[in-house]
């Protein structure tokens, strides 16, 4: 399955690193540079100071904020691999959501915007891969809005799925299976619908046997159908 994911990282199996200057960053591999949280810990707040971004080491990040009735709503749900506060980089001064460790031993490195910075005053791959990771974030903000307008609930949900196949599904035998890391909850504040509504839909598309799933994986039977 192919990887969309193009972030900026130590990992050797993560594009970025492939073309950073590791010499200008001396405290880059040093342990006491990395940052560890327990589930629920909270590594950023709304109005914190925008001065650095992250990547994700281990374990998983939430993207919260909170609508005007006080409900949580989730932005998104980061894994390994992957870059969040990259919006600083784009003249971000406070942070305008909650970033928020998933589980226990969650790891994450903080790179400071002035590195970025510094790395691409003259790394031109990097500086594209950089703003290609943030043009792939924002198109895809752009089309969930656009779903949110024109589309059904159903080819929301479907739409949902196959971007989650894409980004973090393996092919077995035929099928497409996806890690299940998000509630239904989760998938309803995320395409614009209720919880229950998340729920009748996927045991409709199993009941099609375009799916299947448990709390732990979803499992697509044929990605062509989505």
């Amino acid at each position: 399955m192919e990887n969309s994911n193009s972030s900026f990282w130590l990992i050797n199996d993560v594009n970025l690193f492939h073309v950073m200057c590791p010499h200008k960053l001396k405290d880059f591999g040093n342990e006491g540079h990395f940052r560890h949280y327990k589930r629920g810990e909270t590594i950023y707040f709304t109005d914190d100071p925008a001065t650095y971004m992250y990547l994700v080491a281990k374990g998983r990040v939430r993207i919260i904020n909170y609508n005007e009735e006080g409900d949580e709503v989730v932005r998104a749900i980061l894994s390994r691999g992957e870059m969040f506060g990259e919006l600083a980089l784009l003249g971000e001064n406070k942070r305008t959501e909650i970033a928020e460790a998933m589980e226990n031993e969650t790891t994450v490195c903080p790179v400071a915007i002035d590195q970025v910075y510094d790395l691409m005053k003259d790394n031109h791959e990097f500086t594209f891969q950089i703003y290609k990771w943030i043009g792939w974030r924002l198109k895809k903000l752009e089309r969930r809005v656009d779903n949110l307008v024109f589309k059904d609930v159903r080819a929301r949900l479907m739409d949902f799925i196959r971007d989650l196949a894409l980004e973090h599904g393996e092919k077995r035998n035929g099928t497409v299976e996806i890690e299940n890391f998000y509630t239904h909850k989760n998938i309803a504040n995320l395409i614009g619908t209720s919880r229950q509504t998340v729920t009748t839909t996927l045991n409709e598309l199993r009941d099609e046997g375009l799916i299947d799933f448990n709390r732990k994986t979803i499992t697509i039977k044929d990605l062509s159908a989505f």
